[in-house]
């Protein structure tokens, strides 16, 4: 029996998540694949996660059994009437400028997927409940269940991109999981038929409240009604169940806490590493897999790792990871990246831990999961709602490294008198007072070596702040202090003279430490470059020097033009406009209010209004629906400069997406891709797209840029320039470095209904 409970918790789990990435390949892609989109989506999920731990609370305590499975059978039916999983094309049109992109998202999310998860998403802590009531010989303690929820999770999680997404469309995997619901309908049928039968499925229509028992803490599940002699915040107790000793409203804020802090980490993880680290495809598969790896340890039966030895580790690894943000270190990227997600499953253990130690009898299980769900929502709230409106970069990540030290079990063995509050205050601020005068001071020193300014000015403040971490509130404030003091260092990539955050990212202007450019990156992606120096300014630099690729396709466009009419996708900094003759006519599109308010702003670069020739218009909003409502056969070239950041749009490489860039192109037109990108090989993509359109086609990977070249301001860059006749690529058939398109075999051509993001990547 407990297998049959342990298989559809499995079940019920892997659809779960198997649903979060599925319906966001569906909707994701229309918004610009940003962090924020994920995190909105992660908000939205762990929201309707906690309607449904609600429901389930409701259910089983307010309801008796049999009414029970007959209710949850009866939603189950009522949510299938909205299978297969997917979105109208009514819902995507509606997606205008005017349109509040966050409002958007979670209208689509509710309607394409909302009665489902709701149905799917109670069935976890509903069928521990029934099975605590079954008389088993684990019934006391049902929690291990849990373990077998999040191992199915995990296993959705890691299976979608290896097995699911390079195999099946969207609409495969949308029937796919269909028949995964009804399976797990049929699992919860039995598993309630189970129930009934062994007549000990006996709940009171309604339970009596745990306050009105005049607070006596109940005792812990699995301990034969005897309480259990460690508190649950003793060490090495962390892996068996616990009991609260405090008051109820006290211990259900502790597990808000608890649940708080790993939530917003494993956000804030993810952003901060595709932020400023590396923007890698399909990342934020890995913090939340270790999220829910850190479940299913801490919830097993058998306590696999040494809790005791997570938590001597946490405070060294919080001060490695709170050195790397301040140096603002990002290479070499694994190791930057190991060191953060090391924390965050180190975090999550500790955090989760003590949920696991202070869990309730299987009669409050409802109930506590409720409130480790509220606090996993306000956890995802904070980093998707608050943050990004009142921080103008990824603070909340530092701010939940510090919560999180603060959350870490004081160590016992340490025999100490009592700490004095005034010491607890006063030794973090003067530590956070000298890692600021060491911040401001460095940089005028003498000392040639990165490497050794960065050990003075924060390893030195953070082996300081290690002798504080026998107690976890000095510690936290020095750790706080660091992060304070730090800030006033100015860091190696020059000043920054603007930055600001919105729904698609962290956006900077810096200028380089020579002063001789202007730089414009968005995450951790150069998206341009101007010279400061007025006579150079209306030269195109990186990736549109005039000696790259971009600069051969204009000088291909410019001598005999199909119609005088340009179109780009992805404004950038504007530099492609120097390439505009006074008889034309431009056209930019983009998604991101910021970008087009830095490109506009002459006090950082003037190419759209110093260089100019050509009357210019610039569009708002996805660049595929918007290029939708221009006219046939309109453009004479159109550039498509949006994949250079490494978190792309997928629906502008798709077939209908090609087919839509052709209706807007003249004949004798060109479509140019700029597919620049560290992590994913796009060419094979664009080879077999322009294959199954039967177009002609050339790519020049133009990687070796010489110093000079650097020098003078050019970027490596690759681009693709696709035609409907050979004849109209003109004087590139004759240079050498554009060579013909390379497709794979067999072709795998993306349309809106199936990509392969882990088939594209750079492995090499």
């Amino acid at each position: 029996m407990a297998s049959l409970f342990s298989i559809t918790l499995f079940l019920s789990a892997a659809l779960l998540f198997w649903v979060q990435p599925l319906i966001a390949k569906i909707l994701l892609p229309w918004l610009g694949g940003a962090p924020a989109v994920w995190n909105t989506c992660m908000v939205f999920f762990q929201a309707l996660l906690l309607g449904a731990y609600a429901y389930a609370h409701f259910l089983s305590t307010r309801v008796k059994p049999a009414r029970q499975v007959r209710a949850h059978l009866f939603l189950m039916i009522l949510a299938a009437l909205t299978l297969p999983i997917g979105v109208s094309e009514k819902r995507i049109q509606s997606l205008s400028p005017e349109t509040n992109p966050f409002a958007w998202l979670l209208c689509a999310l509710f309607l394409g997927v909302g009665l489902p998860f709701l149905v799917v998403g109670s069935t976890g802590p509903l069928l521990q409940k029934w099975f605590s009531q079954t008389g088993h010989a684990r019934a006391e303690d049902p929690y291990f269940l849990y373990g077998a929820g999040n191992l199915g999770s995990l296993f959705a999680l890691l299976g979608y991109p290896v097995l699911l997404e390079p195999n099946l469309r969207l609409r495969e995997q949308s029937w796919l999981w269909a028949g995964g619901y009804c399976a797990l309908a049929i699992c919860i049928l039995g598993c309630g038929s189970w129930v009934l039968r062994s007549g000990l499925g006996r709940v009171e229509a309604k339970n009596e409240e745990p306050e009105k028992s005049g607070g006596d803490p109940r005792p812990m599940a699995g301990t034969g009604g005897r309480n259990p002699v460690r508190r649950a915040s003793d060490p090495g107790s962390v892996a068996c169940p616990g009991v609260s000793l405090a008051s109820p409203r006290r211990q259900r804020l502790r597990w808000v806490a608890y649940a708080f802090v790993p939530s917003s980490l494993m956000l804030g993880v993810t952003s901060y590493l595709g932020t400023d680290i590396a923007s890698i495809p399909l990342l934020w598969i890995v913090p939340l897999s270790i999220y829910l790896l850190s479940f299913i340890l801490v919830f097993a039966r058998r306590q696999i790792l040494p809790i005791v030895a997570v938590r001597w580790l946490l405070p060294m690894v919080a001060l490695g990871a709170l050195f790397q943000i301040l140096t603002r270190g990002t290479h070499p990227a694994w190791t930057v990246m190991l060191i953060h997600l090391l924390f965050l499953f180190l975090a999550a253990m500790v955090c989760h831990g003590r949920l696991a130690a202070e869990r309730p009898a299987a009669e409050d299980l409802t109930r506590f999961y409720f409130w480790m769900s509220l606090g996993g929502v306000l956890g995802g709230a904070f980093n998707a709602l608050v943050a990004p409106n009142l921080f103008p970069t990824v603070i909340e990540y530092p701010l939940a490294i510090v919560l999180a030290c603060l959350l870490q079990p004081a160590r016992q063995s340490w025999k100490a008198k009592p700490a004095r509050r005034a010491l607890d205050l006063a030794l973090p601020a003067l530590l956070g007072v000298f890692t600021a005068v060491l911040a401001i001071l460095i940089p005028f020193t003498e000392f040639q070596s990165i490497n050794l300014r960065n050990g003075l000015m924060v390893g030195l403040p953070a082996i300081a702040c290690f002798t504080f971490v026998d107690r976890p509130v000095r510690f936290c404030l020095g750790a706080a202090g660091i992060l304070i003091g730090g800030w006033f260092y100015l860091g190696p990539h020059g000043k920054t003279l603007h930055m600001e955050r919105n729904f698609f990212g962290v956006s900077r202007v810096t200028q380089g430490q020579t002063g001789a450019f202007r730089y414009f990156v968005h995450g951790n992606t150069l998206h341009g470059a101007q010279f400061v120096d007025p006579a150079r300014q209306c030269e195109p630099l990186t990736y549109y020097h005039r000696a790259g690729p971009l600069g051969e396709v204009f000088e291909l466009f410019n001598s005999k033009p199909a119609v005088p009419r340009v179109a780009v996708v992805g404004l950038g900094t504007g530099a492609t406009v120097c390439y505009a003759g006074a008889d034309q006519e431009w056209t930019f599109y983009e998604i991101d209010p910021a970008v087009i308010g830095i490109a506009r702003n002459t006090n950082y670069f003037t190419y759209l209004r110093g260089c100019a020739r050509a009357e210019v218009r610039i569009v708002v909003g996805d660049g595929r629906l918007r290029l939708s409502e221009a006219p046939a056969r309109h453009y004479g070239l159109i550039v498509l400069d949006a994949f250079s950041s490494d978190s792309i749009p997928v629906h502008l490489l798709t077939r209908q997406a090609l087919e839509l860039y052709l209706a807007k192109l003249a004949e004798g037109g060109l479509l140019a891709f700029h597919i620049s990108n560290r992590y994913l090989d796009l060419e094979p993509v664009l080879a077999d797209l322009a294959g199954s359109a039967q177009l002609a086609g050339r790519h020049w990977d133009d990687w070796s840029a010489s110093p000079q070249e650097r020098a003078d301001g050019k970027e490596e860059s690759h681009w693709v320039i696709l035609a409907r006749q050979k004849l109209d690529l003109g004087l590139l058939l004759r240079r050498a470095q554009w060579l013909p398109l390379e497709g794979r075999s067999p072709p795998r051509v993306w349309t809106d209904d199936f990509s392969n993001l882990l088939g594209a990547f750079k492995w090499r």
